[in-house]
């Protein structure tokens, strides 16, 4: 019971108790989905960096800058989580599919991937990816 209440008072829409009908799960979920759909701005900025999950448009200033999907959901997590160090298992875990195999050299070759594109060619704005050393990387923190 007191885990029901948690889960629903931490953001779950529903909870469903094992064991339980296909017809009642299929009922719930037609029942989520007749729910109107909230509008409300998704757009993340960070500095004169922002990035818009609804149209997949990353832009620094004025410029759009290109991302490839596993750049953009890199920086989409990055941008959810200002501030915060983040390991490369963190980063695995929220950034790439469970059944991966992704080894920690490779958010490095990302991160890489990511300050080629969205720091390096801006050199008079602030750097927003940083190393905090021993604890991963933190994004749009002062250095």
């Amino acid at each position: 019971m007191l885990d029901r209440a948690a889960g629903l008072n931490t953001g779950a829409d529903d909870y469903l108790v094992k064991p339980f009908a296909f017809v009642e799960l299929i009922a719930r979920v037609r029942a989520l989905l007749r729910r109107p759909q909230t509008a409300k701005s998704t757009i993340l900025s960070c500095d004169d960096l922002t990035l818009d999950p609804q149209s997949a448009v990353v832009k620094r200033g004025d410029k759009n800058i290109d991302l490839s999907q596993k750049e953009f959901a890199l920086l989409e997590y990055f941008m959810q989580n200002p501030g915060r160090p983040l390991s490369k298992d963190t980063l695995i875990g929220h950034v790439w599919d469970y059944d991966s195999d992704i080894l920690p050299n490779t958010v490095e070759v990302y991160i890489g991937y990511l300050r080629a594109k969205i720091d390096k060619p801006f050199k008079k704005s602030k750097q927003l990816i940083s190393t905090k050393r021993g604890f991963g990387y933190v994004f749009g923190a002062n250095r």
